[in-house]
């Protein structure tokens, strides 16, 4: 039998292969906050990074590693380090590795909240560069001397914009740039940045991978792919202790995780574990849903717009076919005129209305009175964002249920 296995099959076994104590099929829940040694000398090895261990929690304990190595596996990685958001591990990534003077070319569709810290941290004397990165040579425009680090996503929230992916990995390996992908949207079961070179990759754990809307978590995953030896800011103490691939993520670990302190608690990292289990189930459930239901909405006449990937109108189409393997289970659309989208929704009986993403619930919200509201309308006309779009992270429900539910909500706003 074949040492390798697939993708389902890795993740079931992942702990099991840990060997926990007493045959467990899981890794336990450890809520220690601190860690005892008989003899201080191994204490004081943890602290210095000559042996594995733990000190304080605030770090990781043995429930948030098991999370970490099963990230690891579904990224086909060399290491993982997890967070109590995706926003914290967004926000620590940047603040261990980026220094004043540096500059970050990010995508002009970024997420409203990844957009705002991006904004906090200019505010800082950070320099940003906003660009449409689904054109490469937008990213290439932007590009100076002091740039360390290119941050997009996979697919874009609301709008579904797909960034350039494989091309602006080769600039970035070129030009020796940390290359940042959310791959929040897709999730390691849809698409693997590795493939297009990434350096670090994002996850929003809450959703796809834990997928049942009861635990917060988020983590930043290494490739292996980018020379640390290379980037300038790597601490001086990291650099003589640590070897060379894994300087990066010891110093996300030691200043993002560590002093930023945005810890995974060990109830949320054993949730997030337990629910990764099935994420090929329900991505599979969920992306049919969602490009039946776009194809429902793209036929209806009170819809002006749909923003879904799997639609040959989109205009990343093709792009997407060749990178990932299903559309995702995010669409966005925009209500003609004269239909006001808050009487829309509230029709809506089966499907909530809701703010989360990758829940086995099929949610709706209005993006640009919420999510985007405190961009303004202007940076939201920059983005594709009108008033009416109304985003929906589709659930894994009947599919003839939820076609019911916007066929009855559209009856009853079109009398």
């Amino acid at each position: 039998m074949s040492d390798k296995k697939g993708f389902t099959t890795t993740i079931l076994h992942s702990d099991r292969l840990l060997k926990p104590e007493f045959g467990a099929l899981h890794q336990p829940v450890h809520n220690a906050v601190t860690w005892g040694y008989d003899d201080v000398q191994g204490l004081v090895n943890v602290f210095q990074n000559k042996t594995k261990g733990y000190a304080y929690s605030r770090q990781g304990n043995p429930t948030t590693t098991a999370l970490e190595h099963k990230v690891t596996q579904m990224e086909q990685g060399l290491a993982t380090v997890s967070f109590a958001t995706g926003m914290a591990a967004i926000s620590s990534t940047i603040l261990a590795l980026i220094k004043a003077g540096d500059h970050i070319i990010a995508s002009s569709y970024l997420f409203g909240n990844t957009r705002s810290i991006m904004q906090t941290y200019m505010e800082m004397g950070l320099s940003i560069s906003f660009v449409d990165a689904t054109d490469v040579q937008n990213i290439k425009n932007a590009y100076q001397e002091n740039t360390r680090m290119v941050f997009v996503e996979t697919i874009a929230n609301p709008a579904t914009q797909i960034s350039d992916l494989g091309a602006i990995g080769d600039f970035c390996e070129d030009k020796k740039l940390i290359y940042v992908v959310d791959n929040t949207m897709t999730s390691p079961y849809l698409f693997r940045p590795v493939a297009v070179k990434a350096s670090l990759i994002i996850n929003s754990l809450t959703k796809y991978i834990g997928g049942h809307g009861n635990a917060l978590g988020g983590s930043v995953t290494d490739t292996g792919l980018f020379d640390w030896l290379s980037f300038p800011n790597i601490a001086p103490i990291i650099r003589e202790q640590i070897r060379p691939e894994m300087q990066g993520m010891t110093q996300i670990r030691k200043r993002g995780l560590r002093d930023g302190g945005g810890t995974l608690a060990p109830e949320a990292a054993h949730s997030i574990s337990v629910g990764s289990e099935t994420i090929a189930l329900r991505l599979e459930r969920a992306c049919s849903n969602a490009a039946t239901l776009a194809e429902f909405l793209d036929k209806h006449s009170l819809i002006s717009k749909v923003y879904y990937p799997g639609l040959k109108s989109h205009p990343q189409h093709e792009l997407a076919s060749s990178l990932f393997h299903r559309y995702g289970g995010l669409l966005s659309f925009a209500l003609v005129d004269g239909i006001d989208c808050f009487k829309f929704l509230n029709e809506l009986k089966l499907v909530i209305k809701s703010s989360n993403l990758g829940d086995t619930r099929t949610l709706a919200i209005p993006v640009a009175h919420t999510i985007f509201f405190e961009l303004g309308k202007e940076r939201r006309d920059e983005m594709g964002i009108p008033d009416s779009m109304v985003r929906l992270s589709v659930g894994i429900e009947d599919t003839e249920d939820l076609i019911g539910d916007f066929s009855a909500a559209f009856e009853a706003v079109s009398n």
